[in-house]
């Protein structure tokens, strides 16, 4: 289900998942197929990791790349899944033949 809230969003970003819904900044995003692409790979790894694990693990390792890199948009960026989503937002296909646990090959690239 795709909901549209204008002041949810911090800076440039217009959409995000949260178990079961996306998310959107604006309801022509609702038409943006690679953005949905992107946060339909976020549902799959939130129900793959039982949904409140994939929040846990989200956040932390967006703590340790934060410390790591001393800059949270650079974490942001190198979390897992995140990568996961970024590398695979315009292929359409992808989550029809997605791995389970796909985003574990991000973690270490």
């Amino acid at each position: 289900m795709i909901l549209v809230f204008k002041h949810f969003f911090y800076k440039n970003y217009v959409g995000l998942s949260l178990w079961p819904f996306i998310i959107l900044k604006e309801g022509s995003l609702k038409s943006d197929e690679v953005l949905i692409n992107h946060e339909r790979i976020h549902l799959k790894q939130q129900r793959e990791l039982l949904i409140l694990p994939f929040y846990l693990l989200y956040i932390s390792e967006w703590l340790f790349r934060t410390i790591l890199y001393l800059d949270s948009y650079r974490a942001y960026q190198n979390i897992s899944f995140e990568r996961e989503a970024y590398a695979n937002e315009n292929d359409m296909q992808y989550l029809s033949k997605r791995k389970t646990f796909g985003f574990l090959k991000y973690l270490t690239r």
